[in-house]
């Protein structure tokens, strides 16, 4: 069994990227979703609101998405590690 990612080194690429900590950890289908409807509310949001909007305000959508997936990354490497570290077998 390979050893798992380091969930501060998830939490950071879930910042850096939307749904790249999902796809280090190994679930790819889950990360690729995240991205994909960080990109569609971002869309629907930004083709919603008018031009006098902040760019925050435009991407609003999207935003949040990205925000709740940097967690769900986190807690799913962080129940990896910890499951490692004790012995069990993850999966």
């Amino acid at each position: 069994m390979s050893k798992p990612v380091n969930p501060y080194f998830v939490l950071l690429l879930s910042i850096i990227l939307p749904g790249a900590g999902h796809v280090a950890i190994g679930e790819a289908r889950r990360g690729l979703a995240f991205a994909s409807f960080v990109l569609l509310f971002s869309f629907l949001t930004y083709m919603t609101t008018t031009p006098e909007h902040s760019f925050i305000g435009r991407h609003a959508g999207g935003l949040f998405v990205w925000a709740l997936s940097i967690p769900d990354a986190y807690r799913c490497a962080r129940l990896r590690f910890l499951l490692r570290a004790s012995g069990a077998d993850a999966k």
